[in-house]
């Protein structure tokens, strides 16, 4: 029994530092999530400050915070900084290959700030994976599909991969390109499709409407337009063409052929 009373009092020292580091712990993880959030308002309040920097810094203040909560928790189990540091300092080989990845990340995650190949809120594709930018931290970035699907591109994978942004010009070009048959009037089917871009108050003058000729296919005659919008009117612009044309087209008699071939055979 005494025996019993003597470990259980030994154990005492250690459940007391147990408890005072799950506690620091605890509140040095909240701490950091408010501070952080702070920071991003703050920063995000200002207009001249762009989203995607707010949202970084903000990271950056969490991880540091963070860092910091750990080495207080380490140092109520009688580990102090300065031993940490030695200690640090003579696994940094180990460390350094294993956290070779995280760090490359972070290397990347600054790269993306200082040089801004993207912001939040823009629409773009990171080595054949496409989405709108929703968050860029010290690690990884973030999109969403238009389907709604998160995507988490490391950012050492984002800053090593070829980037297409598609948000970073206020304006785009529209290319659509229609067939028709090669018994039908071109010109015809050229004014068709000019005078409906025209009207359509989301197409820029400035480059104007462009439609040529631009391939004789082996069922069509491709006629190509080339408009220039503005870049949140793309999509709907393209598909109010694609529309707009095809029923101009059957009202005008001009077919949009189906594939197909014509077999001509030789008498012998």
């Amino acid at each position: 029994m005494e025996q019993i009373i003597e470990q259980a009092g030994a154990m005492w020292p250690l459940i007391i530092s147990g408890t005072k580091a799950v506690v620091v712990l605890i509140i040095g993880w909240m701490a950091a999530g408010m501070i952080s959030s702070a920071v991003r308002k703050r920063i995000n309040k200002t207009p001249r400050i762009d989203p995607t920097l707010g949202n970084f810094a903000a990271s950056a203040v969490r991880w540091v915070l963070l860092a910091i909560v750990a080495v207080a928790v380490l140092g109520i189990f009688g580990i102090e900084a300065t031993s940490l540091v030695a200690m640090l300092g003579a696994a940094t080989l180990a460390i350094g290959l294993a956290l070779q990845g995280t760090l490359s990340d972070l290397a990347a995650g600054v790269m993306l700030v200082l040089f801004r190949p993207y912001k939040l809120g823009q629409f773009v594709d990171i080595g054949g994976t496409s989405g709108t930018v929703k968050d860029l931290n010290l690690f990884v970035t973030e999109l969403v599909t238009a389907d709604n699907v998160q995507i988490i591109v490391p950012n050492g994978k984002a800053w090593g991969a070829i980037i297409t942004n598609f948000s970073a010009h206020d304006t785009r070009r529209l290319d659509i390109t229609y067939g028709i048959d090669y018994g039908d009037n071109i010109e015809t089917a050229k004014g068709i499709i000019l005078r409906l871009a025209e009207a359509d108050a989301r197409v820029l003058s400035d480059p104007a409407p462009w439609v040529r000729v631009t391939n004789l296919g082996d069922s069509s005659v491709d006629v190509t337009t080339r408009l220039w919008c503005k870049a949140e009117d793309y999509w709907e612009l393209k598909w109010a063409m694609i529309q707009g044309v095809k029923e101009a087209f059957d009202a005008e008699g001009i077919s949009i052929p189906y594939p197909h071939s014509v077999e001509i055979q030789k008498e012998g």
